[in-house]
């Protein structure tokens, strides 16, 4: 089935002016393929001519119909939406900022992984181990920490303890 170009703003000349000044060689090729529609080359020959299938130039002739030359240029694609909103990762760097509760998160300092496990019960969002801590990076948290205290430390004894060594 032929396809056919509705936009008749530019003819095969004046789009292969354009293309000859363009700077993304993509969109020009594009520009070639349509100005070979408009003379009339059937779409596999104006195809292959211009390095591109029959179909991906169906729907480049699709595209230059309803958006014109800006429809030929290349789009940026969004990429993935993030796991986790703003104020989620406010509500995550409070948690983290806070330190973990013993009796309620039965660890002494935050791990990846107990993070992961906290995430998913708060946010209903599962993440690999490593997103938690490049999630933490992004949060301006590095990985290393201070030293962790022990809960059940006795300040009284160490204190003892460090008076009654003998000094080399």
């Amino acid at each position: 089935m032929a396809i056919e170009v509705t936009r008749k703003e530019l003819t095969a000349a004046e789009l292969r002016a354009v293309a000859a000044k363009m700077k993304d060689s993509r969109a020009a090729r594009r520009m070639l393929a349509i100005a070979f529609v408009l003379e009339g080359v059937d779409r596999t020959t104006a195809a292959t001519t211009c390095g591109m299938d029959r179909q991906t130039l169906r729907d480049w002739v699709h595209r230059y119909n309803a958006e014109g030359l800006a429809g030929l240029a290349n789009r940026r694609s969004p990429g993935a939406s993030p796991l986790l909103t703003p104020e989620q990762k406010a509500e995550l760097a409070a948690l983290v900022e806070a330190g973990p509760d013993l009796q309620r998160d039965g660890v002494v300092r935050w791990r990846s992984i107990d993070l992961q496990a906290r995430i998913k019960a708060l946010f209903g969002v599962e993440m690999h181990e490593r997103t938690v801590g490049k999630q933490l990076a992004t949060l301006g948290f590095r990985r290393l920490s201070v030293r962790s205290r022990h809960p059940k430390t006795d300040e009284g004894t160490q204190e003892t303890f460090k008076k009654t060594s003998r000094r080399r």
